[in-house]
């Protein structure tokens, strides 16, 4: 299972209790709708700093792969011109 699944599961899971929480709770139906957007809010910005750093983690990988494969074709390249020399 991908590590973004396994994050996303965790924050809806929490979420969800969280919500289950607040809606059990015996308070003001204002101050229960207070809290729920509070609360969303985090878990909304949790979710935001996890992904950042999941699509961090991805293009770094994907620049390292994309430099990798360019510094590979500047060797085959090289060694082409090698063997034309040899010939």
């Amino acid at each position: 299972m991908s590590t973004g699944k396994i994050i996303a599961g965790v924050l809806a899971g929490a979420a969800a209790g969280i919500i289950a929480g607040i809606l059990i709770a015996p308070d003001k139906g204002s101050e229960t709708r207070k809290k729920i957007i509070k609360r969303g809010n985090n878990i909304s910005d949790a979710f935001k700093d996890s992904w950042g750093n999941i699509s961090e983690a991805i293009t770094n990988k994907y620049e390292k792969i994309k430099n990798d494969a360019l510094e590979l074709m500047d060797e085959m390249e090289q060694e082409k011109a090698r063997a034309r020399e040899e010939v």
